[in-house]
This record gives C-alpha cells, structure tokens and sequence, in this order.
C-alpha cells in the first residue's frame, strides 16, 4: 500500500501541481498557526517561549494524529478511497512542481529584464526582504532557495513517510510551516525559538540525504560533480543554520556559481555575476537529485513490500 500511496502521490504532484488552497491541509495549518500567532504575549521571553512551543505541537499533532485515525478507518472501509486520501495527505506534504515552476518564473522575469517583478515573485520563495537586490542576488537567492528547498519540500517529507507514513510527513511539514511562518529573528523571536530547533533537528538527516544527491546528481547531469563534493565539504557549515548549507553549498559548487547573502555568508568560488541561466541548471540538479532520493525511496518500500509478502 505504501508504494502506491508514494506513487500516486508523486504522480499527483507532476500532473496536477498542488490541491485547491481550500482542500490543503498546510494551508489550513499555515491559518491556524497565524491565528494563534497573532494571540501570543507581545512580551516575556519565557512566556513566548512556552507558547510558541504550545503552537508547535499543537498544530503538528492536529493534523498527524486525525490523519492516523481517518485512514486507519478508511483502510478497512474502502480501499479506493483510502489510496485517494492518502495520496492527497501526502501530496499535500510535499512539493516540487510548484517549486520548479517559481523558480522557472523568476528566471524568465530576469531574461526579460523585469527585475521589479521578479523580486515580487521571489515572495513564493524565500521570506526576507529581497527589495534592493540586484540581478546576480536575485539569481542567487533562486539557486538557494531551489536547493535548500529540495531538502525541505521534497526530501525531507519522503524521508519521514518512510519512518512514519502519512501521519509522519504531515507532522514534519507542519512544523516546518511552524518554523516558516513564526521561526524567525526580532519581536518574537522567542516565541519561534522551539519551531526553529525542531526544524534543525527533524531536518538534520534529510538535508545532508540531499546534499550527496545533488552531488550524485551533479556527476550524472554532466555538471561539476568534484567541485560539488568539494564546496559541500568545505563550505557547508558557514551558514546560520546547521542544514541549509549543506544542499546550498553542493550546488554552488556542481553549478560552479557562488552564492551570497550579503553579510552572512558566502558559498562557492567567484565564477563571475551569476546569471539567469543558473536558474535553469538549478533546477534541472533538483529534477535529477530529488529522482535519485524517489527511487531510493521505491526501492526502500518495494523491499518492505517483498519481505512482508
């Protein structure tokens, strides 16, 4: 059953992109916790930490353990209907057309010369202020979010349907989301603290998972599969967070582009400004890394499947 469900699920993604925004569960956790946000102390370190860990799982339990119980009524109700809804629940926790087609946009807007709007769309991709940056950070910033995101939106939600089904990859991305929408500096910083090391620790083994893929990936797709190795080996740990340089760096080096974000780090070597068509490059390296994570994953279901048998 787990390797129909993860099929139909990757099916479901490549043909019809994402479910309508009122049938989405992440949506539908991405109001919640805004609500929830919005009633928080605005003060007290302690209180926000509390609280925000109050959002965390409160939220991330909402939809794990309900996703448990419907579908282990409708396992023994009906078989159709119980593919369906896992499919959707599933599909639900992870995304890589939507991912790939905002990328491909923000390069087309750059070919084209419309940087204003091209910072507009970069909205779907990243959360900080992207208004005063030029063309080569703005391709950058792509690149990054591309490879960063094909750990956080496609690798790591596979990785704990394997470990926990359904209910595991909804309980992984809506933390997430958590971490996302509320694990960030400033005001509230406190109030996101939990989200933000829960992240780092669920996302620990899926963002190096990804990085050797795009590695692997970078060597299959005729890219800089030594230089990869190389700038994940060497790079990795300069960014802020424990796991997004990993995936980051890697494509620096197989893309032979490097990455900045203005006094925070710098990822690969100096090739030049990058340019739109490393969008492009970018993307096809998270095409072929996150295909060498699914067949990895088939072949871990596929087994299971075998041994049960």
């Amino acid at each position: 059953m787990s390797l129909l469900i993860l099929s139909l699920a990757v099916t479901w993604d490549l043909a019809l992109g994402e479910p309508p925004r009122l049938l989405h569960p992440v949506v539908w956790a991405g109001k919640i916790i805004g609500f929830l946000q919005a009633r928080g102390p605005a003060s007290g370190k302690t209180g926000q930490f509390l609280y925000g860990m109050f959002i965390v799982a409160f939220c991330a339990l909402l939809f794990a353990v309900p996703a448990y119980f419907l579908l282990a009524f409708l396992k023994g109700f009906n078989t159709v209907i119980f593919l369906v809804v896992s499919a959707w629940l599933l599909k639900s926790s992870f995304s890589f057309r939507a991912l790939a087609a905002s990328a491909v946009k923000i390069r087309t807007l750059l070919e084209k010369g419309r940087i204003e709007e091209a910072r507009y769309q970069m909205r779907s991709l990243v959360s900080r202020d992207v208004s005063n940056l030029d063309e080569p950070l703005l391709v950058a910033a792509t690149v990054e979010s591309v490879a960063e995101n094909s750990s956080d939106s496609f690798v790591a939600p596979l990785f704990f349907f394997l470990l926990g089904g359904v209910p595991g990859a909804l309980f992984y991305r809506v933390l997430n989301t958590c971490d996302a929408m509320i694990g960030y500096h400033g005001k509230f910083e406190f109030l996101g603290k939990s989200a933000a090391r829960m992240d780092d620790v669920l996302n620990w083994v899926p963002a190096r998972i990804t990085a050797l893929a795009m590695v692997a990936a970078a060597y299959l797709s005729r890219k800089n599969g030594p230089l990869a190795w190389r700038i994940m080996a060497r790079d990795h740990s300069k960014t802020e967070s424990p796991n997004a340089g990993w995936p980051m760096s890697a494509a620096a080096g197989g893309l032979e582009i490097q990455l900045q974000k203005v006094g925070h780090y710098t990822l690969g070597d100096n090739y030049g400004p990058p340019v739109p068509e490393k969008i492009r490059g970018s993307v096809a390296l998270m095409g072929t890394s996150c295909s060498i994570w699914l067949f990895i994953c088939l072949i871990v279901e596929g087994s299971r499947f075998v041994i049960t048998s």
